[in-house]
C-alpha cells in the first residue's frame, strides 16, 4: 500500500487498511486493469493486466506494487465498485489526466497569489 499524503489523510476512512485488504483479496494480488489505463496494446479489450504484486514487472523495471485506486478520484467514495487494485504502471497512467488537471490548477492558483516562483 502506498503512503497517503498527510494533506489527504483526513479524506480516507479510519478503516482504510481493512478496505485495502478486502480489495487485495478480491484481486488475488493481480492488477485489476482491463484497459482503463489506455494500454490496450498490453491488455486490449476485456483482457486483464498480467502484473502480480511483488513479482518482477513484465512491462517495466523492478517489482510490481499494487495500490488501490479510486476510479472517480474521490477518496471518500470507498464503494467496491469505485475501487481497483492496480499495478503502479496502470495506476499512474489511469490517473495521469487527473494529475495534470490538478497540477495546472495549482500553478494557476500560485500564479494568482504570486507564489509560483517563491
Amino acid at each position: 500500500m502506498s503512503p497517503i499524503r498527510p494533506s489527504e489523510r483526513a479524506r480516507y476512512p479510519p478503516d482504510w487498511k481493512a478496505i485495502v485488504a478486502r480489495i487485495r483479496a478480491r484481486s488475488g494480488g493481480r492488477c485489476e486493469c482491463t484497459g482503463q489505463c489506455g494500454l490496450h496494446r498490453d491488455h486490449p479489450g476485456p483482457r486483464r493486466c498480467e502484473e502480480r504484486n511483488g513479482q518482477p514487472a513484465k512491462w517495466a523495471k523492478g517489482r510490481v506494487v499494487l495500490t488501490v485506486s479510486h476510479r472517480n478520484h474521490t477518496p471518500e467514495d470507498v464503494a467496491d465498485s469505485n475501487l481497483a487494485d492496480l499495478c503502479q504502471r496502470c495506476h499512474n497512467r489511469y490517473d495521469r489526466k487527473h494529475r495534470q488537471r490538478n497540477a495546472a490548477q495549482t500553478r494557476r492558483a500560485r500564479k494568482q497569489t504570486g507564489e509560483l516562483f517563491a
